[in-house]
């Protein structure tokens, strides 16, 4: 059950960054200013605390990355991408908002089954109905 929880937060949580970055490159400038000013501090709020998870510790560390058996030594790889999304990312040309997914393609509802591994679209778990 936990896996099938987690990957319905996971499909949740790239739809979400799909349909945001959706709107930064189609939305009007009215949607714009809207859409920034209530998402820009989830989202950065979002980052403080993921970051937060990630500060060094006294030995310098990422507590979070780091194993018993093996010390994953700050900059880890979280705070790698924030600065290169954050910061560099300010001066590379500009690229495609979304990531390349690694996710499974997403399959048209017409075509959904109702098979015990469908895991993708918003409501994965719940059997598709054909519409007539």
């Amino acid at each position: 059950m936990d896996q099938i929880l987690g990957q319905v937060l996971r499909n949740a949580v790239w739809e979400r960054l799909d349909m945001l970055a959706d709107l930064a490159t189609r939305a009007d400038a009215q949607s714009l200013v809207s859409v920034a000013q209530s998402e820009l501090p989830r989202l950065t709020e979002g980052w403080r605390a993921m970051l937060t998870a990630h500060e060094p510790d006294e030995r310098g560390d990422c507590p979070t990355c780091s194993t018993r058996w093996h010390r994953c030594k700050a900059p880890c790889s979280v705070w790698q991408v924030a600065h290169e999304h954050l910061v560099a990312g300010g001066l590379a040309p500009q690229q495609d908002l979304r990531r390349p997914s690694r996710r499974k393609p997403k399959v048209p509802a017409q075509t959904r089954g109702t098979t015990p591994g469908e895991t993708t679209g918003r409501h994965a778990l719940i059997p598709q109905v054909a519409n007539h």
